[in-house]
């Protein structure tokens, strides 16, 4: 299968990979002709990428980030904990907590065993969804980086399992917060913005009221924000005074939301949010934490075609497992001369060549 925009798919061309809504039903099957009006559908929902079947990459095959079924499980277990604490008073929305934390907690700890079993990077271009209701995607999309990040840092199972609630429960915040100004599609007002921020202040103050909730987990939901710089906010804390978690759900965030299907702007390739991580590896973030995700995950994901720097063209077909920068390359093409038999390049190994551009048209 090749990845490509969802712009530049014609009609006639052949889903290869499963699109579904964020309550984990099926919208699109695989296999299924795409028609003119289901690629403007598709558009009009966001979708930016697609990966299409291929005759070049007819045997490349992506995994999810994590099962479909765990998917299901934790997107449900978040939406039910949100919805459930927003309707409830102030004394029944600690004991739901309590209740749904021990739900979350076990979902944290079949990704954490998810992840740990991976024999590749992880890609979450493979996991294509619909969304009415982006916070819920994106605090799970946010808990499997910080996941991975926290793995390649060789941190404990405990620290893993605090980590995962911690930014499972970042933006927990938000529901406190009128809906409409957090769903607006366009640009918000100062006014409108100051709100927004006040979710990581909402959240702090609802999770630390929580006995059974851990006090670092609730600094994870005040502090995701901060920059080691100063820049960030509620505080304006630097450096060591933002804690160790709260940094690393800080780039996961950060990442997730540039990489992410919105209304109102395409979502950026892998390799072009790592670019903004990177830019921030020295003020915004701590440069270690970013180079374990650079390890992690996937920043040019399987099917996608690149250019190399000796006028090579191929396309993904590998990863090389903590050198995600450097995976195998299946060349099509040399000099713009199409190939009759291409060829693999391990990028790992061939260390005097780089990827220079990346295409999905």
């Amino acid at each position: 299968m090749r990845l490509i925009s969802t712009k530049s798919a014609k009609p006639g061309t052949i889903l290869a990979q499963t699109i579904y809504n964020d309550n984990g039903q099926v919208l699109i099957q695989k296999g299924v002709l795409l028609t003119e009006r289901l690629l403007n559908r598709l558009s009009n929902q966001g979708i930016t990428y697609l990966y299409i079947d291929d005759e070049l990459t007819s045997d490349i095959q992506v995994q999810s980030a994590i099962s479909e079924k765990l998917r299901k499980e934790a997107t449900d277990a978040i939406k039910g904990a949100f919805f459930e604490i927003k309707e409830k008073g102030a004394y029944d929305r600690s004991y739901l907590l309590e209740k749904k934390g021990n739900q979350l907690s076990s979902v944290i700890e079949r990704i954490i065993n998810e992840i740990l079993d991976r024999d590749e990077a992880l890609s979450m271009l493979a996991d294509i969804f619909i969304t009415d209701d982006y916070i819920f995607q994106h605090s799970l999309n946010v808990t499997i980086y910080s996941l991975a990040i926290g793995t390649e840092m060789h941190l404990s199972r405990k620290e893993l399992s605090e980590i995962g609630l911690g930014a499972m429960l970042h933006d927990i915040g938000k529901i406190f917060l009128d809906q409409e100004i957090l769903q607006k599609p366009n640009k918000l007002s100062d006014d409108e913005y100051e709100i927004v921020k006040s979710h990581a202040q909402l959240g702090y103050d609802f999770l630390r009221k929580n006995n059974n909730i851990p006090s670092v987990v609730a600094h994870c939901a005040y502090q995701h924000h901060e920059r080691i710089d100063g820049s960030g906010y509620p505080r304006g804390l630097t450096g060591n005074d933002i804690h160790k978690y709260a940094k690393l759900i800080g780039i996961a965030d950060v990442f997730d939301a540039v990489t992410s299907n919105r209304v109102y702007r395409d979502a950026m390739l892998p390799h072009e949010g790592l670019e903004i991580l990177y830019a921030g590896a020295v003020n915004l973030f701590e440069k270690e934490m970013v180079v374990a995700f650079k390890k992690g995950v996937a920043v040019y994901p399987k099917g996608l075609t690149v250019e190399l720097s000796d006028r090579r063209k191929g396309i993904v077909v590998r990863q090389n497992k903590s050198l995600c920068d450097r995976p195998v390359i299946r060349i099509i093409s040399e000099d713009n001369k199409a190939l009759t038999k291409p060829y693999e390049c391990d990028l790992s190994k061939v260390v005097n060549v780089m990827i220079t551009s990346c295409h999905i048209d």
